[in-house]
């Protein structure tokens, strides 16, 4: 059986809200959240926190979940995640799951769908999730990253601009939004981050170009969650409300 590890990667010094895996939600760290989340996906055997903060690790470990300190050097979490996947020595056939930080609103079955994507087609070198959207302001808004697929359910093009251009005036148009969930083979992902950044990267910002960039495949899975990413205080107001109110 092809064995399922989910890795959290998980930093302090975020320019737009620092400490936010440590902020606090229901009196629990935001980390605290995502892993309990995550904790519950069947189709992970192992879970952990890979961080480069004594704080993070100190938190993860009061309330008994994995923890893995890595350099402080990483420019993004899928690096970090790729250091902890060789600290935990993990073959190049296991599937590795990147799960933000970030996502205290995820669903288990997001995490799943990666894993059961990666398991049935082969020929894939990894996966991502995209909700259907038809929000306007989400569609030109350059935060909410869009994603248009081949006929297979391929990403062809990940990008900030309102993607696909309509031709016609929408006040609700129809685009996939795509939430940062990521699973790799352990061999891909190892691969991945010595690869170097292309143009199209550089210039959107959006490190999964790099993999189309150098023409490897995306297979997107649409799932019927969305989530909210905290990257400001007013995410971190949101996701808090929605807690506290849910339904």
């Amino acid at each position: 059986m092809v064995e399922a590890v989910g890795i959290i990667p998980a930093r302090y010094d975020a320019k737009r809200l620092p400490g936010k895996p440590l902020a606090l939600i229901q009196d629990r760290p935001m980390i605290q959240h995502v892993y309990e989340r995550a904790a519950g996906a069947a189709s992970l055997q192992r879970l952990a926190v890979a961080t480069d903060d004594s704080r993070i690790q100190q938190a993860v470990a009061r309330f008994g979940g994995e923890v893995l300190m890595t350099s402080a050097d990483h420019k993004s979490g899928t690096d970090r995640v790729a250091e902890a996947a060789r600290r935990l020595m993990l073959s190049d056939s296991t599937i590795v799951v990147n799960i933000q930080g970030d996502e205290p609103l995820l669903q288990t079955e997001m995490i799943d769908s990666l894993v059961d994507t990666l398991k049935a087609q082969g020929d894939v070198d990894m996966a991502t999730l995209a909700h259907p959207g038809t929000d306007s302001d989400d569609f030109h808004d350059p935060a909410v990253v869009k994603v248009v697929l081949d006929s297979k359910g391929r990403a062809l093009y990940f990008s900030r601009a309102p993607i696909p251009t309509l031709t016609e005036p929408s006040s609700a148009p129809q685009y996939y939004k795509h939430l940062g969930f990521y699973g790799f083979r352990n061999g891909f992902l190892q691969e991945f981050t010595k690869l170097s950044p292309g143009i199209l990267e550089r210039q959107e910002k959006l490190e999964q170009l790099r993999a189309l960039e150098h023409g490897f495949r995306i297979s997107v899975v649409i799932t019927s969650h969305d989530s909210v990413s905290v990257d400001t205080p007013e995410d971190l107001a949101l996701v808090r409300n929605i807690l506290k109110h849910p339904g």
